[in-house]
């Protein structure tokens, strides 16, 4: 039987960032808090808390997190029924940890948990990854959803396709005028900066083999912000691929141009929630496949 005190703890010192917010939420001692740790730690013979701060959960930690998460979603769902069996303050509400990519909550994704945001008493936290990586959020149990790139089910996941993140390579007047002013060849592609949100940004790569057939060196400017690309972009850093939604006002003022027109390069993204929670999260997956309906390309 799997020690609930302990393992609340460890849920709390997670969602909290220290062992003291832990206590406060329970409403017990710090002292309290790390022994319910310290015994469940040895009973499981695994670390599940990385000291430090804030503290985190390891991946075995990680996984009694949202073990924690369906407890508590079933516990909402038994209180429904057996109102009477609540504590006298209802108990702490339930954290849900749900990962996307920067565009999509840049663009579309913060409109949809707002919506389930509103019909929920849940409380969200959004971790944010490229889209390619946010299935591995799922496979280390560290979300119990993601949008993500990736159409083939996570295990123990449900995948429904949301439609395409469109993207426009964009530019500054400026810019075009001091590095392609011959034109957009792979020569000058492989000379001119462009802009990349982190290590693991490979859209802009995309878009050169996309339209060109083939890679280029692409030196760039690393820029971990989806608005920042976009004033990156106007201010003459360098080129990059943006949303749609954000750049077509400055497409067609002319404060922005495309690389080559008429060349956006479309993202598939995906959906995936674990099996374990779909039901009891039909609310937010709801809201997320509508406001993707309104936004995404299909």
């Amino acid at each position: 039987m799997l020690d609930y005190a302990g393992a609340r703890a460890v849920a709390m010192i997670v969602q909290t960032g220290s062992f003291e917010g832990a206590a406060r939420a329970l409403n017990v001692t710090p002292s309290a808090i790390s022994q319910r740790v310290r015994n469940l730690e040895e009973r499981l013979g695994a670390v599940l808390i990385q000291r430090g701060q804030p503290c985190l959960a390891t991946e075995a930690g990680a996984w009694l997190c949202r073990h924690m998460e369906n407890v508590a979603m079933l516990e909402e769902a038994l209180l429904e029924h057996l109102p009477g069996a609540a504590g006298p303050d209802g108990g702490p509400r339930v954290t849900l940890e749900v990962a996307t990519n920067a565009d999509s909550l840049a663009t579309w994704f913060l409109p949809a948990v707002a919506t389930f945001a509103k019909q929920s008493d849940h409380l969200l936290n959004i971790a944010i990854d490229d889209e390619q990586h946010t299935a591995d959020w799922l496979r280390q149990g560290r979300v119990l959803a993601a949008v993500t790139s990736l159409e083939r089910p996570v295990q123990g996941c449900g995948v429904m396709r949301l439609g395409s993140q469109r993207y426009r390579a964009t530019a500054s007047p400026g810019y075009m005028r001091r590095h392609f002013d011959d034109g957009v060849t792979l020569a000058a592609l492989d000379r001119a900066p462009a802009l990349r949100f982190n290590q693991k940004d490979d859209l802009q790569q995309s878009w050169v083999r996309q339209v060109f057939g083939q890679p280029v060196g692409l030196p760039c400017h690393s820029l971990p912000s989806t608005q920042g690309f976009v004033d990156a972009c106007r201010a003459g850093l360098g080129w990059g691929l943006n949303p749609a939604s954000l750049v077509e006002d400055h497409l067609a003022s002319g404060a922005l141009v495309e690389l080559v027109p008429e060349t956006p390069l479309d993202v598939p993204l995906f959906w995936q929630i674990s099996r374990m929670a779909t039901e009891r999260l039909q609310g937010l997956t709801t809201a997320v496949i509508g406001a993707a309906k309104a936004a995404l390309v299909r």
